[in-house]
C-alpha cells in the first residue's frame, strides 16, 4: 500500500513516507454526539482500510450542502484495526461540518485519504519519553500517535487544553494509553490556564514534544521546547483545499521556501519553520 524510505544520520531518525491515496466510498457505523459542538464518526468499508500514520488527515466530501464545495480536511483520530473503523473527531464550525455531523448510521461519506505526512516515531522508544500536547480540537491526531507509540512499547504522557471541563474529549481513551494532564481555561478542570502553564513542564523532563491545536498555543510549545533543548514536532491546521499541494493556499514559510501544509506536512519539526520562537 506504500513504500518506506528511512534516512539514517546521527542522533537522527527520519522516516519518508510514498503512500498511495485512495478515494473510498465509506459506510457510517457510528456517530456519537460528545459535546454541542463535537461528533465522532467512524466509518469502516468492505475491504480492509488503506494504511494510514499517526499524523496524517482526510479530505471529506459534504454531500447535501448548498453552501459547501470543497472537501473538508479533518486529522485522522485513530484507526480500529480489529473492526476496520477510522474514526474522525469533527467540530462544528461552519456550514460544512455542521452537515456532515449529521450523517447516520449506513450513510456513504466520500473520504480522499491517507493525505499528508506524518510525525516521526522514535528509534528507540527506551530512550524517549514523549509527551504529546493537544489543545481543542487538536487532541485528535494525539490518540491515534499515542496507541502507535505504546505499541512499540513508549510510555507517552499527554497533556491536554480546553476552554472547559466539557470540552476536554475522548479522555477516558487517553487514560488507557499513558498518564493524562489536563488545564482549562475556567478552572473547571485540571489545572487552571493554559498548557504552556501547566506544572508538569517544570517538574518532568521530556525528551519530545509533539503538539496540535491552535497556532498561539503550538508556538508558545514551541518556545519551550526550543528553550530546553528538547526535539518538537507540530502539526500545522493551515486552510487547506484541495490537500493534494495543487491550490497553494495553505503554505507555509519553512527554511525550504514556501512548502504546502497539506502535501509536505501537516507535521513540521519546528527546527523547519520561520516562527519567531
Amino acid at each position: 500500500m506504500g513504500k518506506f524510505v528511512y534516512l539514517c544520520r546521527e542522533n537522527e531518525f527520519t522516516q519518508f513516507y510514498f503512500m498511495k491515496k485512495y478515494i473510498l466510498d465509506l459506510v457510517v457505523t457510528q456517530n456519537i454526539k460528545l459535546h454541542a459542538n463535537y461528533v465522532l464518526i467512524k466509518l469502516t468499508h468492505a475491504n480492509p482500510l488503506p494504511e494510514m500514520l499517526p499524523g496524517q488527515f482526510a479530505e471529506i466530501r459534504i454531500d447535501g450542502s448548498n453552501t459547501t464545495f470543497l472537501r473538508r480536511p479533518i486529522s485522522i483520530n485513530y484507526v480500529d484495526k480489529a473492526t476496520n473503523e477510522v474514526w474522525f473527531l469533527v467540530q462544528l464550525v461552519g456550514d460544512g461540518t455542521r452537515k456532515l455531523a449529521t450523517v447516520k448510521q449506513g450513510d456513504i461519506v466520500n473520504v480522499v485519504m491517507p493525505l499528508g505526512n506524518g510525525f516521526t516515531m522514535p528509534r528507540d522508544v527506551t530512550k524517549v519519553k514523549p509527551l504529546l500536547v493537544g489543545g481543542g480540537v487538536g487532541t485528535a491526531p494525539m490518540l491515534m500517535l499515542g496507541a502507535e507509540l505504546v505499541k512499540m512499547g513508549c510510555e507517552p504522557a499527554f497533556l491536554l487544553g480546553a476552554r472547559s471541563s466539557k470540552d476536554l474529549l475522548q479522555l477516558e481513551h487517553f487514560e488507557r494509553l499513558g498518564k493524562v494532564y489536563t488545564t482549562t481555561e475556567d478552572g473547571s478542570m485540571g489545572e487552571k490556564g493554559y498548557v504552556t502553564q501547566h506544572s508538569i513542564l517544570h517538574t518532568d523532563r521530556f525528551d519530545m514534544i509533539y503538539t496540535c491545536g491552535p497556532k498561539p498555543m503550538m508556538v508558545s510549545v514551541a518556545k519551550y521546547a526550543k528553550a530546553h533543548g528538547i526535539e518538537c514536532e507540530v502539526s500545522l491546521e493551515n486552510r487547506m483545499a484541495c490537500g493534494v499541494g495543487a491550490c497553494l493556499c495553505c503554505v507555509e514559510n519553512t527554511d525550504e521556501g514556501h512548502l504546502c501544509v497539506c502535501k509536505e506536512g501537516p507535521v513540521f519539526n519546528i527546527k523547519k519553520l520561520l516562527w519567531q520562537i
